[in-house]
């Protein structure tokens, strides 16, 4: 009696606690994890590439002297702006004044001469009539006058060799520009025949950089204008000073050259940029930014979108039509500012994983929210 109680208590104990279960709620499954997506379109995308290259003067000019002498006065100020014509060294003149005037000396008595054979040819040519005197006396006084008219043309060339040497004696600026440091002083001999220069005048605004770019990337570009990939992009060109300061004003591709360097493998190319401030000097070392072309229907894919695989692979997480995630492998042509210029893997539309990708793993169901980044 006292084990049929026993059992029946045991049997109700678990009859309720059967009934207890049965009547709890089930726990509702975890919420998908929440991922921002960027969904991408195609726009037109100018590939560009950061070159190397060296300003250059677009004109450049040495100052030499004309005539030997001694040099009486510098008439410039080192490292100004002189204009072509303007006086900057002045030779002693006297000697060659001297040899001027003794040239204009020789070219009147030549006239003097010739004006005595031509007056004495005249009255000869008078008396030819009443045969006063010989045809050959008449021939003689008229080759006489000839020569002496040969003479004054020849010492008028002498007087303006003279004279030329004179205004050498001033050496003027052969061209419009900054004129650099001088080499001689006042009292310093100067030849005609001598090798070194006594100032070099270069023109600085605009100015040329040469720009140095690979001949297999030059290459690759024009077969990728030749397939259509890429349509031309536009010959402006922006410059970066080697402390990294961008050059404000922008330059233009003038011409690449025809050949490539046997040593390098590079071709140049020449762009020309403005340089009113005088901020650029020769020889500077710069970098520039070159336009490539332009891919038409290209896509830009933020850069915090994009990783790498062990093996250096880039992948993309993309937002399927039912929320799952799917890894992608992407080319990565090119980064462009903050996002990769994407030449395969992804399509316009795809719903590109750039925030929350650790939570995002490929297979599973996530909930897309539209984020936007900044450009």
């Amino acid at each position: 009696m006292m084990f049929s109680r026993r059992a029946t208590a045991s049997l109700l104990t678990i009859a309720l606690t059967l009934v207890g279960c049965a009547s709890k709620p089930k726990a509702p499954p975890p919420a998908p994890p929440e991922v921002g997506v960027v969904t991408l379109a195609t726009q037109p995308v100018t590939m560009t590439a950061e070159l190397t290259g060296r300003t250059d003067a677009v004109t450049s000019s040495d100052v030499r002297p004309q005539v030997d002498g001694i040099i009486q006065k510098r008439l410039f100020e080192q490292g100004s702006l002189v204009r072509a014509g303007q006086p900057l060294y002045l030779i002693d003149p006297r000697p060659y004044i001297a040899a001027r005037d003794q040239a204009a000396a020789t070219l009147e008595s030549a006239k003097a001469t010739y004006a005595a054979a031509q007056a004495q040819a005249d009255r000869y040519k008078t008396l030819s009539d009443v045969q006063a005197v010989s045809k050959q006396q008449i021939d003689n006084t008229i080759a006489t006058a000839r020569s002496d008219l040969a003479a004054v043309h020849q010492d008028e060339a002498s007087l303006r060799a003279a004279q030329i040497n004179v205004d050498y004696t001033t050496v003027r600026a052969p061209i419009s520009g900054r004129i650099s440091r001088t080499i001689v002083t006042p009292g310093a001999l100067v030849t005609a025949s001598q090798t070194d220069a006594l100032a070099t005048i270069q023109q600085l605004d605009p100015i040329y950089v040469d720009i140095v770019q690979s001949s297999d990337a030059l290459l690759a570009l024009r077969q990728s204008l030749a397939k259509g990939s890429v349509t031309p992009a536009s010959a402006t060109v922006r410059l970066k000073l080697s402390s990294g300061v961008d050059y404000p004003l922008p330059g233009k591709i003038e011409f690449a050259e025809v050949t490539v360097d046997e040593t390098s493998g590079t071709v140049t190319l020449r762009a020309r940029f403005p340089n009113p401030q005088g901020l650029l000097l020769p020889g500077l070392f710069v970098r520039v930014e070159a336009p490539q072309g332009v891919v038409q229907n290209g896509i830009l894919a933020p850069q915090q979108g994009i990783t790498r695989d062990p093996k250096g692979n880039a992948t993309a997480l993309v937002v399927g039509a039912d929320n799952k995630v799917v890894q992608r492998d992407v080319t990565a042509a090119q980064a462009i500012g903050d996002k990769w210029l994407i030449t395969a893997g992804l399509k316009a539309g795809d719903k590109l994983v750039v925030e929350g990708v650790d939570q995002a793993k490929p297979g599973i169901a996530v909930k897309p929210v539209a984020v936007k980044l900044g450009s």
